[in-house]
C-alpha cells in the first residue's frame, strides 16, 4: 500500500482542502492512525498539522455526533 500523497506528487498538505483531510478522520473525529490509512511518517506529521490548523479555524470539528 502507498502513501496517499506520494502517489499524488504533493510536496504539502493544505488545511483549506476539507475534503481530502474528512478522508483521513473517523466518525468520532479522531485522526485515522496510518496504519490504516498506508499514509507515510512525513505525511502523516504534515497531516496531523493540517488537521489541527483545520479545527483551529473551525473548518472541521473537534469532536463527531
Amino acid at each position: 500500500m502507498q502513501c496517499f500523497f506520494c502517489s499524488q506528487n504533493q510536496k504539502a498538505i493544505d488545511y483549506k482542502d476539507t475534503e481530502t483531510l474528512k478522508k483521513f478522520i473517523s466518525l468520532q473525529a479522531k485522526i485515522v492512525d496510518p496504519k490504516w490509512t498506508g499514509i507515510c511518517a512525513k505525511h502523516q506529521r504534515m497531516l496531523s498539522k493540517a488537521i489541527k490548523r483545520a479545527r483551529i479555524m473551525g473548518l472541521l470539528p473537534f469532536t463527531g455526533r
